[in-house]
């Protein structure tokens, strides 16, 4: 049975942006996976590392986070929080970054995640490789967002500018650099602006975009 991974960063349990992870739970139970959820609010997940990450460090006169997250990955150091997160993220087939478009990217929450969940020795470096050599190349994933302005601001001619450029560090910086199939991403643009047959009528556009998952082709 093939597993996932939503790994959910809004604040607010009635946001449309937590129907669609509900929604990605109920699909994906439907396509025979096992869904796994980090809730990062509701976990209270802290985004900053450092030294609390770690049972033990390396180096106590001189910090440095990369250093110590090898020597945590390969000495078994990381406190049981990092290594509960590690262990489902490893454990999945699929992960689907559930969040909110905030000031042009993550939630400092889900960043933090990144941060300290894909460490080096664990997701890349002391021998994996990144991109098309990355350590985790069997895995799928894509980004499941909403966004505070309509469609027209990310057009050809919008202020905000084009979301694939927004997207390249998320896409191509964390997910593609540890080797993931990254799928195009579904996004539902301003929800907070729609009636509510609108909404459903998203939530039936998430349904299709997961069912046709596999027949998507892959950005990287």
């Amino acid at each position: 049975m093939k597993k996932a991974l939503i790994v959910h960063a809004h604040p607010e349990k009635l946001s449309f942006n937590s129907a669609l992870k509900d929604k990605a739970i109920s699909v994906l139970n439907e396509m025979g996976y096992t869904v796994n959820v980090s809730d990062l609010y509701e976990m209270g997940f802290d985004p900053v590392g450092g030294k609390q990450d770690f049972i033990e460090l390396k180096n106590h006169d001189f910090f440095k986070f990369q250093l110590e997250q090898v020597n945590a990955y390969e000495h078994d150091l990381f406190t049981s929080s990092i290594k509960e997160e590690m262990r489902k993220f490893e454990e999945s087939d699929l992960i689907i970054f559930n969040f909110p478009l905030w000031w042009f990217g993550l939630p400092a929450i889900l960043k933090g995640w990144v941060d300290r969940v894909f460490a080096m020795g664990f997701a890349y470096g002391a021998g994996k490789g990144v991109y098309d050599n990355g350590f985790f190349k069997e895995k799928q994933a894509f980004l499941c967002l909403t966004t505070g302005g309509p469609d027209i601001a990310y057009g050809p001619n919008g202020k905000n500018g084009s979301l694939d450029t927004i997207l390249y560090p998320i896409q191509h910086g964390m997910l593609y650099f540890v080797g993931m199939n990254v799928k195009p991403a579904f996004i539902s643009f301003s929800p907070a602006r729609k009636e509510k047959n609108e909404l459903e009528s998203e939530l039936r556009r998430y349904e299709e975009h997961l069912k046709n998952l596999e027949q998507l082709p892959s950005i990287y």
